[in-house]
């Protein structure tokens, strides 16, 4: 299948092309900034294609949306329609809760909260007020169930990823890993620095709906506990 492209705003387009026998891809072009008003389009047009019965799954992604269809013959149509959609697709669509995560920071919960604001050159304690103080908004949801990717994390605390990830991180610790700040919903290895831990679920196969947080939310974070 032909890759296929559309335009947006000057300079700035987008391209569709086939992922495997069942799916395709919207995609801005590598140029493309980081940009909510983007990015909000690409969550509506996976919110309209998921009521369609010809669709498995709408994933939105950064910048890009996979869309998997249940047959084959069906990406034709599919190829012509997010076309269609991604040209007349509002943005600031999505509705936004601010949704506050309780954190304690440093101590058995933050291992490398020192190690960051030794990086800085700040007192742990400026750490977690800069931390604190942002807000964040979230972009998709990818990694792990519930694991959002964040935008707003402030520049004077972007902090390069660990050189040796860890085996296993504790389900709810909250990390920096370069430019983003983010939650591990689940236990797992990972290489972010780990400045606290929160209590609440992000994610639980049994609630309804299972992620805690969705695209377009606000996310602040508050400190509840603190070990310096």
């Amino acid at each position: 299948m032909m890759r296929v492209s559309h335009r947006l705003i000057p300079s700035l387009q987008t391209t569709i092309y086939p992922l495997g026998e069942r799916a395709q891809v919207l995609e801005l072009t590598p140029e493309a900034p980081l940009s909510w008003a983007a990015q909000s389009k690409l969550c509506w047009i996976a919110e309209q294609l998921r009521h369609l019965p010809i669709v498995e799954e709408a994933i939105p992604g950064m910048n890009n949306l996979t869309i998997v269809v249940r047959e084959t013959r069906q990406l034709k149509a599919m190829q012509a329609r997010l076309g269609e959609l991604w040209q007349s697709a509002p943005t600031e669509t999505c509705e936004s809760r601010t949704i506050e995560i309780p954190v304690s920071y440093g101590g058995e919960a933050g291992p490398d909260l020192h190690a960051v604001a030794k990086y800085h050159n700040l007192s742990p304690e400026e750490v977690i007020k800069r931390h604190c103080e942002a807000s964040y908004q979230v972009f998709f949801i990818g990694f792990q169930p519930g694991f959002a990717y964040l935008d707003g994390l402030p520049e004077r605390l972007h902090t390069p990823r660990l050189a040796t990830p860890r085996l296993t991180i504790p389900a709810g610790s909250v990390g920096i890993g370069g430019e983003q700040t983010g939650i591990y919903p689940l236990a797992s290895p990972g290489g972010w620095q780990i400045i606290g831990r929160t209590q609440l679920a992000l994610f639980d196969a049994s609630r309804n709906p299972p992620c805690l947080l969705k695209p377009g939310d606000r996310v602040r974070f508050i400190a509840v506990e603190y070990s310096l």
